[in-house]
């Protein structure tokens, strides 16, 4: 999100994840990105202190920045943990669990979280798409550890920012989508595209998604399939992230029999408003 103070200044957030250690972490970092009149690009990045209902460490969430009466703030979604140490045993020591379906608020600004439980958010999800407008963040698809499955849930979690105390209010709305380990990639500033993840454990989602915002509303329609290459059709797996200006980067091994390859296979896949294009192995 761009800082008030600078407009020339973009700053990052980076939340959570695993260590190599395999451990969890409940860092939270701010990376600003400052590009000067020479185009010198200088990064840097800061730890952030927080205070109040810290957000648990965890993996497979979202953070996202909401805009509302001039002020912002991070708002964190879903996402597992380690099941509590109390619970933990020599055979379970890595054993994860839902988090709980808390929204926090993170102000960045003055370091402080709060957690908001919300009535229409009963169960935990991780893995899930969040695309942010304004005030407004757009939940969909995800997988529920718990029931394991991958419900076809839309929500719509609306945050005010007034000179008191935040308003949080979330909406259950019709048309979502079960995928879980989606890429998303923007096109336009009202468009967006839902390329890859899974429909089932092991069954990946061939097909893309449109997804219109405009007029507060959502709109999810399903667009025409890439041309996959075989050895994206035949692989178990696959990964990725957007490469922006909608462009996704997507991975997969390169020997599929092998359960461990040191071989991989990347491909970029550009979506435009009509079309999807990919181009060649590189």
């Amino acid at each position: 999100f761009k800082s008030s103070v600078e407009s020339e200044k973009q700053q990052y957030i980076i939340h959570g994840g695993k260590t190599p250690n395999n451990e969890l972490s409940d860092k939270i970092y701010v990376m600003s990105v400052v590009c000067k009149n020479n185009k010198k690009v200088t990064f840097c990045c800061t730890e952030k202190d927080l205070v109040g209902d810290i957000p648990e460490a965890r993996y497979g969430h979202t953070i996202d920045v909401v805009h509302s009466r001039g002020k912002s703030m991070g708002v964190v979604f879903g996402g597992r943990s380690y099941i509590p140490s109390a619970q933990r045993t020599t055979e379970k020591w890595n054993s994860v669990a839902d988090c709980l379906p808390h929204v926090f608020l993170v102000d960045f600004e003055f370091g402080c979280s709060t957690s908001y439980i919300l009535p229409e958010l009963q169960d935990g999800l991780s893995f899930h798409v969040s695309i942010a407008r304004n005030d407004t963040i757009y939940i969909l698809g995800g997988h529920s550890l718990a029931n394991n499955i991958r419900p076809a849930n839309l929500y719509r979690i609306k945050v005010d920012l007034p000179l008191g105390s935040p308003a949080v209010n979330c909406t259950v709305l019709p048309g979502g989508i079960s995928v879980s380990s989606a890429i998303l990639t923007q096109t336009n500033s009202d468009e967006f595209v839902i390329v890859g993840g899974y429909q089932l454990e092991n069954q990946k989602r061939m097909v893309c998604n449109v997804i219109s915002l405009e007029n507060n509303k959502i709109e999810i329609r399903e667009m025409e399939t890439p041309d996959w290459t075989p050895d994206i059709k035949h692989s178990k797996i696959w990964f990725g992230s957007s490469m922006g200006n909608g462009a996704v980067f997507l991975g997969i091994p390169g020997d599929n029999k092998q359960a461990a390859s040191e071989t991989f296979y990347f491909y970029m896949l550009k979506c435009a408003e009509d079309e999807v294009n990919e181009e060649q192995k590189t």
